[in-house]
């Protein structure tokens, strides 16, 4: 059998169908993280895009661009692999921030450790909450769904066909809405209890002058909140889960949004 002749025109699809998914690659939680070193992240790319390219050249033709039209075009399809990982990059976010929060109100605010994958100091419940987020990423099979979210891109908005300049814009900022209401959904359980909790140390405090309220509430505010951390962990998982579920309708949403 014969191999098809490599091309000029071949490896100019072959570059523009690349930059989508490096883009979208380069973005997502995992492998776009400081854990994965750029090589890993190069190589990655290249193989899923030769994986790709076969499915997707058949949806789309390029005319003769020149170098400025083709390097515009790559820009623009590279712009819609990274909104379409921000999407993602949103949820863990969100299980970010919530822990954020739980570890600074239980007493947690200097207890931070090094995150490797953002390069920055974060809460040892952030932390916690990621890795969990994380696992269940995999668990339910999240990271198949881009495959497929990869193809029907290319069929609805092939190469040269992508508005920028659409509602994107306004779609991704609703979407940011969205997780800091995620955000507070996933912290609003240990928050409740903890600030009942405070409530009766203060009402304590007034009763019993000599009680020290405020050394005492550290260690009922810590194990208060991992009693109900454990609690409350299947409503996390559930939570994240229908996240995941909605990624789909979600990039669905955003590619009509950039026709």
């Amino acid at each position: 059998m014969e191999l098809p002749v490599l091309n000029f025109e071949i490896v100019q699809s072959f570059m523009v169908c690349m930059a989508r998914v490096a883009a979208l690659l380069g973005t997502l939680p995992i492998i776009g993280t400081g854990n994965a070193p750029p090589q890993v992240k190069v190589m990655f790319a290249f193989l899923f895009s030769l994986l790709l390219f076969p499915v997707v050249s058949p949806l789309y033709s390029l005319p003769d661009y020149s170098a400025i039209s083709l390097a515009t075009l790559v820009l623009t399809e590279a712009a819609l692999g990274i909104m379409m990982g921000f999407l993602v990059q949103l949820i863990f976010a969100a299980v970010q921030m919530g822990g954020t929060v739980i570890g600074y109100q239980m007493g947690f605010a200097a207890a931070n450790v090094f995150d490797p994958a953002n390069n920055t100091q974060v809460s040892l419940l952030a932390q916690f909450n990621n890795v969990i987020a994380v696992l269940l990423f995999f668990a339910f099979n999240v990271h198949h769904l881009f495959f497929r979210v990869l193809v029907e891109s290319f069929k609805q908005l092939p190469p040269g066909q992508v508005n920028v300049m659409g509602n994107a814009g306004l779609y991704l900022m609703e979407m940011t809405s969205h997780a800091f209401e995620l955000a507070i959904k996933l912290a609003a359980p240990i928050l409740a209890l903890l600030i009942l909790s405070n409530l009766t140390l203060g009402i304590m405090a007034r009763i019993f002058p000599q009680l020290n309220a405020f050394i005492l509430s550290f260690p009922i505010n810590i194990g208060v909140s991992f009693i109900v951390l454990g609690l409350t962990l299947s409503l996390f998982v559930a939570l994240l889960s229908q996240e995941y579920q909605a990624l789909e309708a979600r990039f669905l949403q955003l590619f009509q949004t950039l026709r």
